[in-house]
């Protein structure tokens, strides 16, 4: 006997949440952390194509993501009344988002500074990296529709915020210091960006 993968449960636009609720689909809770679970299978594919520097530091940022979107599936009042099934979650603090920003400054320092947008491509880590920076910035926005519905932790939307600060660094240090330059493009034309 085969142990199926479908359950039927969902044919009608509605799916289950960690509290054993039924919504909507397209409800903004659904979309906030779809996003994020989008964000994780994309940066999945940037793990894959990326340098050892920065596999390892997406590794972990994919396991804190998944903790998010437990997060964003959970009403708040679940944490407030320490309700059993919200134990295991690890809620988003200062100190997460403090992390992000140091590696941001570590990597940072390492570069030239830019005034002018970045066209993303590259290397393949960078062009992967660039991708998952853009969903990175909807699951922003995605979270901040739903925030306007239902409190939500708002750690999550500054750890959100900076890691898509992050994953641009980590594109421009795989262009400028493990490829062949950024292309930088200004009212002047584009140029090429290396240290």
């Amino acid at each position: 006997m085969s142990r199926s993968i479908y359950t039927r449960k969902g044919d009608k636009g509605k799916t289950g949440v960690l509290t054993g609720e039924r919504i909507d689909k397209i409800d903004p809770r659904i979309e906030a952390y779809g996003t994020v679970d989008e964000l994780i299978a994309s940066l999945g594919i940037s793990k894959v194509f990326s340098e050892s520097i920065f596999a390892d530091r997406i590794h972990k940022i994919q396991q804190h993501l998944f903790m998010i979107a437990a997060e964003l599936a959970t009403p708040i009042q679940h944490f407030e009344e320490r309700n059993e099934l919200v134990k295991a979650i690890k809620r988003t603090s200062s100190e997460d988002v403090t992390k992000l920003e140091e590696i941001a400054d570590e990597l940072t320092d390492q570069l030239p500074p830019i005034k002018n947008f970045v066209i993303p491509g590259g290397t393949k880590s960078a062009a992967f990296l660039h991708q998952s920076r853009t969903i990175c910035r909807r699951a922003e926005r995605n979270i901040i529709r739903f925030m306007n519905q239902e409190d939500v932790n708002p750690e999550i939307l500054r750890y959100i915020n900076r890691l898509s600060d992050l994953l641009f660094v980590f594109s421009r240090f795989a262009n400028v210091k493990l490829g062949e330059g950024d292309l930088i493009i200004s009212r002047g034309g584009v140029s090429k960006q290396k240290i």
